[in-house]
């Protein structure tokens, strides 16, 4: 797969036309789809017209197939508008990239023209209420009846549940663990698919988060990615960049809260002074500034891991998004710190970044399970 090279100018352009469409579609709208719980399907078409549907799938069927250190620095600009429509957009990518590198033409064809344009929307099928983190543990079962396979199962906390309009579904075909798991390709339409409530979150209001139910869904084999016993290695790579992604989308909620607490000290005086004259917030500052610069550099040295096909790019991928997620939502708890008791009202802003950014730390591997991965590769290194 050839990624389109950007020079600097051509970079500036598209990140100036993301960081107008944040603030334009996301950033005025970000508060009341919060409280209300509205997921933003206008502002996702007409993310999907500028080109975000599909941000690294190819060409051919409507992608931008920009490489991944654009990527993440267009995320970082989305997220500055709204952390929680970000990440649904970085899950949304997911899919049509797996589609895209992974099916057939005639899967490809079928569904990208309508995923990278964001016509339709998409949703990834992973964890199971008795499969976290050991995702080799599913236990949705994908039986082979004819031309069909029979979906059974039970799939947790799917963003955009009950709105996406296809599924990439990892499902058991065969023998325990991770060799026995297939990916299908399952479209919303199919009889049998119903969802859960919608769950009650801390954050990440603006998207739904379902289970997702199949009792007994006939999938045409025709449906599934590369055939039986891939789905695993395929979940697997697709997550390299989505770790990437949402950390991206913590550097660029948690740039957006500290800007606002450098707004808030200057206008705001305490004992005569304004708090920006005192050393203590310009610490605080400092040290927010320097864990939001490294992320970044460590977010962008993933990225390219992942541009190159570096044999160490999972654990550069898990570095950077165990950093970047665990800054991001410290430099924004200290923003809200800064503005205290303001802080805390939901008329700043600042305490719905909090609650967005928290499950960052927990989704596309928590940050346990990335560290994890850093230190298997270490000893390997012995």
């Amino acid at each position: 797969m050839t990624m389109v090279t950007t020079t600097a100018e051509e970079r500036e352009a598209i990140l100036g036309a993301v960081r107008e469409f944040a603030e334009t579609e996301l950033a005025p709208f970000a508060a009341e789809r919060d409280e209300k719980h509205l997921f933003p399907r206008e502002s996702l078409r007409k993310a999907g017209e500028l080109g975000l549907g599909g941000i690294y799938v190819r060409e051919e069927f409507g992608g931008s197939e920009f490489a991944r250190v654009d990527t993440v620095a267009i995320f970082e600009e989305l997220a500055k508008g709204d952390p929680t429509v970000a990440a649904y957009i970085s899950i949304h990518n997911m899919v049509a990239w797996m589609i895209d590198t992974y099916g057939t033409e005639a899967q490809r064809a079928e569904w990208l023209p309508r995923l990278t344009g964001m016509e339709i929307f998409g949703g990834y099928c992973l964890t199971e209420p008795g499969a976290g983190s050991d995702a080799a543990a599913i236990a949705t079962s994908a039986i082979r009846d004819g031309e069909d396979y029979v979906l059974t199962g039970v799939k947790q906390f799917i963003s955009g549940a009950g709105e996406a309009g296809v599924y990439v579904v990892m499902a058991r075909t065969g023998e325990p663990g991770s060799r026995g798991i297939s990916a299908f390709v399952v479209p919303a339409s199919l009889d049998g698919i119903s969802f859960g409530a919608d769950e009650k979150k801390m954050g990440w209001h603006a998207q739904p988060t379902r289970q997702v139910i199949f009792d007994e869904v006939r999938v045409p084999a025709a449906n599934i990615l590369q055939g039986e016993g891939r789905g695993f290695s395929i979940a697997m790579s697709a997550l390299n960049g989505g770790r990437l992604n949402i950390a991206a989308c913590s550097i660029g909620g948690a740039q957006w809260a500290m800007e606002r607490a450098v707004r808030y000290v200057h206008e705001r005086f305490t004992f005569g002074e304004p708090l920006a004259d005192n050393p203590t917030i310009q610490f605080a500052l400092a040290d927010m500034r320097t864990e939001l610069h490294a992320a970044r550099l460590m977010v962008r040295d993933g990225a390219e891991a992942v541009d190159e096909k570096a044999p160490d790019m999972a654990m550069r991928c898990a570095m950077a998004k165990r950093f970047a997620t665990d800054a991001g939502f410290e430099v924004a708890n200290r923003a809200l710190q800064l503005h205290g008791g303001y802080g805390y009202l939901q008329d700043y802003g600042i305490e719905k970044v909090v609650r967005d950014l928290r499950v960052h730390q927990i989704l596309e591997g928590t940050n346990e399970i990335m560290r994890l991965i850093v230190g298997r590769e270490v000893l390997k290194e012995a």
